[in-house]
């Protein structure tokens, strides 16, 4: 059974309790997201896609059809909101693109192409995060984190089922912490989907380094969209 939403002023069709960032893309809407994956389960940490639903801003990606739900997307004051959030996650860490392994492939970069961020209207923080280099698989360069936690939810060690990254602190000084013991325990595969997962360079394989040469380029403003339009688990 079907329901009916409005998405920009646009009835749609779609089933009850569909995520609404995954309705959109059905209907060549486009929202951005950092922390969302497709297949899993929705975690509405990074607020990029933010919307308004029913009158209040909430995220698009945790958002779930009802009947009858109105939803904004694509209007003035929601595309800088947006706009705002990407711009905060580059002040608040340390994002140098040009020498960055993940430089072409982050999809924060994309994101902040796809929103036409150029110069933050926030001031740089330059935060001091020490890297953590204890596993022998695993290097963590904390600078580039935006505590996604895609790494939290998504890396389960094989054997116990145990997280292999958590996350410690509160406010300015929450950081993730990788479990050594366990992360030298992940057969190349899964580091290499660790990698992968991180929407940053913030989780390296160690040894592996720039494993693509910069200027190939994975996400641009027209793929990016492409690819969350047709289903990728962007």
């Amino acid at each position: 059974m079907k329901i009916g939403i409005t998405i920009d002023g646009e009835a749609i069709r779609c089933k009850q309790d569909r995520l609404v960032v995954n309705v959109a893309a059905d209907h060549g809407i486009y929202l951005p997201t950092l922390c969302f994956l497709k297949h899993q389960r929705p975690l509405g940490t990074c607020r990029v896609c933010s919307v308004r639903a029913d009158g209040a801003v909430v995220s698009g990606c945790s958002l779930r059809a009802r009947d009858g739900l109105v939803v904004e997307i694509n209007t003035p004051e929601l595309a800088d909101l947006r706009s705002a959030v990407v711009e905060q996650l580059f002040v608040e860490g340390n994002h140098n693109c040009p020498s960055c392994e993940k430089s072409g492939r982050c999809q924060l970069q994309a994101v902040g192409y796809d929103v036409g961020m150029a110069v933050p209207r926030f001031p740089y923080r330059y935060p001091v995060r020490p890297v953590d280099r204890a596993s022998e698989r695993i290097w963590l360069e904390r600078d580039r984190c935006i505590l996604c936690q895609r790494c939290v939810e998504m890396v389960r060690d094989r054997r116990t089922g145990k997280a292999i990254f958590t996350i410690s602190r509160r406010g300015p000084h929450m950081q993730v912490e990788v479990d050594a013991d366990l992360a030298d325990r992940m057969l190349p595969q899964q580091v290499r989907q660790a990698v992968a997962l991180c929407p940053v360079g913030a989780i390296l394989e160690k040894g592996v380094g720039y494993d693509e040469p910069i200027g190939h380029r994975k996400f641009e403003v027209r793929s990016l969209r492409d690819r969350a339009l047709g289903g990728s688990e962007i």
